[in-house]
């Protein structure tokens, strides 16, 4: 275990979920939903390098948007890139996980609260990435 928290971001094309530890790296929760266009990555990276930096942030972990057959789609292209951008910016590089059902959990996690859709809909990326963190934890155990 190093010092500083650890970052999860569930990488997409529209909403960027990001998710710290604490910095005893025992809990995870969900921070923000970073939006974007999809093209222009200026802003999400320097919004999440302002978090790295705010948060004490010393791991950065990654989803990679695979598909479900296994193969490279073209999110994980992008997302690769962005953690290029993101390791230039932070001075960190990130740590790379399969992340492809994240969101399928988070969003059944979410339905069995109960918590009206629009709701959902606004922090399930976060989720995601706090589970990306949750299970880089327990790795880490």
């Amino acid at each position: 275990m190093g010092k500083g928290r650890v970052m999860g971001i569930d990488f997409g094309t529209r909403h960027i979920g990001v998710a710290l530890s604490d910095e005893l790296w025992i809990t995870a929760s969900g921070f923000e939903t970073v939006n974007w266009n999809g093209n222009d990555d200026t802003g999400p990276l320097e919004r999440i390098a302002q978090i790295v930096n705010e948060k004490n942030v010393s791991v950065i972990v990654l989803g990679k948007p695979r598909r479900t057959d296994g193969t490279m789609s073209e999110t994980e292209v992008k997302a690769n890139a962005f953690g290029a951008k993101l390791a230039e910016l932070t001075g960190i590089e990130p740590v790379y996980r399969d992340e492809r059902y994240t969101t399928v959990i988070a969003s059944r996690m979410l339905h069995d609260t109960n918590m009206k859709a629009k709701k959902q809909k606004a922090i399930i990326d976060q989720v995601a990435a706090e589970i990306i963190v949750r299970e880089y934890l327990e790795r880490m155990r």
